[in-house]
């Protein structure tokens, strides 16, 4: 279940229905049709009856939120985090799936970039989904090999 932090607090999102995932797979068709056929520095948003105000997007912003709807029309977990955001071992540990002490043994080794605050370590999110890609980029590798071993001793399967 996604999650949203509120000064500290964590609040579980709500469910989405068939019908509210499949509102957001339509929006999120829409937006990204919007933004295929515009080339435009801003864009608009306007209520169809004008009595709102208008607001003006960047594009990216509604690429952030096409993506946004696309995973949610897929019912699958989002969390927001700024990409500069800090976090403990033990939220380290949790976001890559696995032990503290493991975190640890990574950050004393030097293959996960850390800060000491007072006698705590902390990780900045972006050094933490680095390490994840590096980490996953050495799975597939390994699986690879194991692949090719099993192929050239005949074990094809």
């Amino acid at each position: 279940m996604a999650t949203l932090e509120r000064s500290r607090r964590r609040i579980p999102a709500p469910q989405l229905s068939e019908a509210e995932a499949d509102m957001a797979r339509a929006a999120q068709r829409c937006i990204v049709a919007a933004l295929d056929h515009s080339r435009a520095a801003t864009i608009t948003l306007e209520s169809d009856d004008g009595q709102g105000p208008a607001v003006q997007l960047p594009p990216q912003a509604l690429k952030m939120i096409a993506q946004l709807l696309g995973l949610m029309s897929e019912r699958r977990p989002v969390v927001f985090m700024p990409a500069k955001q800090e976090m403990s071992t033990v939220e380290a540990a949790n976001y890559l799936n696995v032990s503290r002490p493991f975190v640890i043994k990574e950050i004393e080794a030097g293959r996960l970039k850390h800060r000491m605050v007072g006698s705590h370590r902390r990780v900045e999110f972006e050094d933490l989904e680095a390490y994840a890609r590096d980490m996953r980029a050495r799975q597939e590798a390994a699986l690879q090999r194991v692949a090719d071993n099993a192929r050239d001793m005949g074990l094809e399967y």
